[in-house]
């Protein structure tokens, strides 16, 4: 099969497997949908922000201002997992955000516009270079996360989103998922450096190396994630 045949089709199904992430669990309790996570624009959809530029780039919420109707609490240092409806379809990398609520808002209230965001997770493929690319996340029905021990204790909105690279190869190609949910943290122990904090739009442009990417040919040989580095404890 020629190569143009190969990405038609690989695309064609891809467009077939789009996804929601929208609810919580935590301490094997999993959450109502929507009820700690921000409805998203395509709870019906499923469909895909392309726009890197676009507002819905902080949490895609549906109902701006609104904000999810609870907020999990959760310990510094424990995992939070996302559910994802239906599965992780699409190959591409996965991200964990962050961003502290500031005094006089709750995570509820909290729009997470501005320079407020750090990426606590990204993760890589394996298969570089050999034409079988395979990505952690491909086929998930869960995501989980880490929240960093020492984070300071307070409110965040947590938002998780995945880049599908399948259709990447031109400028809005890429298709990013992604929803925030309302968290509220304890037994941090405030070390933490977030080093710079990027924006939600603003974090991301539509050219670079880990958006706009040919997954499928010529073979990639590096991936480069886009954003800011992990911060660590």
């Amino acid at each position: 099969m020629k190569a143009s045949t190969t990405l038609a089709v690989l695309a064609a199904a891809g467009a077939q497997a789009h996804y929601t992430f929208p609810g919580t669990k935590y301490n094997g309790v999993a959450q109502p949908q929507w009820d700690t996570v921000r409805i998203t624009q395509n709870h019906y959809s499923n469909g895909p922000v392309t726009d890197v530029n676009s507002p819905l780039m902080t949490c895609y919420e549906r109902d701006p201002g609104v904000g999810a109707p609870n907020t999990l609490a959760v310990t510094a240092g424990s995992t939070v997992t996302f559910q994802v409806g239906s599965s992780v379809g699409h190959p591409g990398p996965l991200h964990f955000y962050m961003a502290k609520v500031p005094a006089g808002k709750t995570a509820k209230t909290f729009d997470g516009k501005g320079a407020v965001w750090f990426k606590i997770y990204q993760d890589g493929p394996s298969g570089l270079g050999t034409g079988s690319i395979k990505w952690p996340s491909d086929g998930k029905t869960e995501v989980s996360v880490q929240i960093p021990s020492c984070i300071a204790n307070g409110e965040y909105l947590l938002r998780v989103e995945h880049i599908a690279l399948h259709s990447a190869g031109s400028v809005g190609g890429a298709q990013l998922y992604l929803s925030c949910a309302q968290i509220s943290v304890t037994g941090g122990s405030g070390t933490l450096n977030t080093g710079q904090l990027v924006s939600f739009p603003g974090a991301y442009k539509a050219t670079d190396p880990g958006i706009l990417f040919q997954l499928y040919w010529p073979t990639p040989t590096s991936y480069t994630n886009p954003g800011p580095a992990p911060v660590r404890c």
